[in-house]
């Protein structure tokens, strides 16, 4: 596991339902924020390596914007076809208004 915590944006600057995208080390990261919780995935869809940040929240779940595969949010675990492998989860926190992300190893 990456050995820090890196600060990707204010809190502010996703609203709540909202996402954006970072780049963390040449590694792109989905930062969700939804009903007041936050979550940090691989922006990569694993069936074919879409966009998840492109994507829309299904309840707990980001869709993949190119065939549908779901992920879900807290674990990055694969929901739905055609994706069957889950997308990394990296650790993420809010501490006095500014977010921050700890990439996991791959």
């Amino acid at each position: 596991m990456a050995a820090d915590f890196v600060r990707v944006c204010s809190a502010d600057e996703i609203p709540d339902p909202g996402k954006k995208v970072f780049e963390i080390d040449d590694c792109f990261v989905l930062v969700a924020h939804l009903d007041r919780q936050w979550y940090a995935l691989d922006d990569r869809c694993t069936h074919d390596g879409g966009p998840l940040g492109e994507g829309r929240f299904d309840g707990r779940c980001i869709v993949c914007p190119r065939h549908g595969a779901k992920f879900d949010l807290e674990t990055g675990a694969a929901m739905t076809m055609p994706a069957v492998t889950a997308t990394t989860r990296h650790e993420i926190k809010v501490e006095q208004g500014s977010v921050f992300v700890r990439l996991r190893d791959r």
